[in-house]
């Protein structure tokens, strides 16, 4: 889906660097169909250095994603920091097979970025989401206390216990 907040209109701009700033919330994520963020508040800026040949786009992005912990569920404030440096050249018709590269025709007037911008985003977020809690102690929840009642009480030794069923397999092995 095209978001049109997130075109660049670079034919109009002279040569050089230009910034632009964009507040991201969970209608971004939403318009995408991405639906694992509770909550989003990021912080886009973004700088396009226009020269005669190409455009070099720089995004960074800070702020957070609500998540939910794998372990307990809880929602938490995921801190996300993420980069992308994009080089966009001019072609015969559009190509976006290289990650860093991407070719528009000469036809074109305008950027959109908002695909860049919802990978780079979703990406810098952690497969594993562990609430900070659980890491220094200080988060109660009724799912840690039950996952402690759960927890085996005690250890089992590592015996060497043979099973006859393989012994006999064992030997086919060493039988060469």
């Amino acid at each position: 889906m095209k978001q049109k907040e997130f075109n660049i209109p670079f034919s109009g701009l002279k040569q050089g660097k230009h910034n632009f700033n964009y507040q991201i919330d969970n209608t971004f994520f939403d318009s995408f169909g991405y639906d694992e963020f509770n909550a989003a508040n990021i912080n886009l800026d973004v700088i396009l250095n226009k020269t005669s040949t190409m455009l070099e786009v720089d995004m960074e992005a800070s702020g957070t994603v609500n998540v939910n912990c794998d372990i307990t569920s809880e929602p938490f404030d995921q801190p996300v920091n993420a980069d992308l440096h994009l080089v966009v050249k001019f072609g015969e018709e559009f190509n976006d097979e290289d990650i860093e590269i991407l070719i528009l025709p000469h036809r074109e007037h305008e950027l959109n970025i908002a695909q860049y911008v919802y990978e780079m985003l979703v990406l810098a977020v952690p497969q594993k989401r562990i609430h900070p809690g659980i890491e220094d102690g200080t988060l109660e929840s009724e799912v840690l206390d039950r996952l402690k009642e759960l927890q085996p009480k005690e250890k089992r030794s590592n015996k060497e216990e043979n099973d006859p069923r393989w012994d006999e397999l064992k030997k086919l092995l060493t039988d060469k």
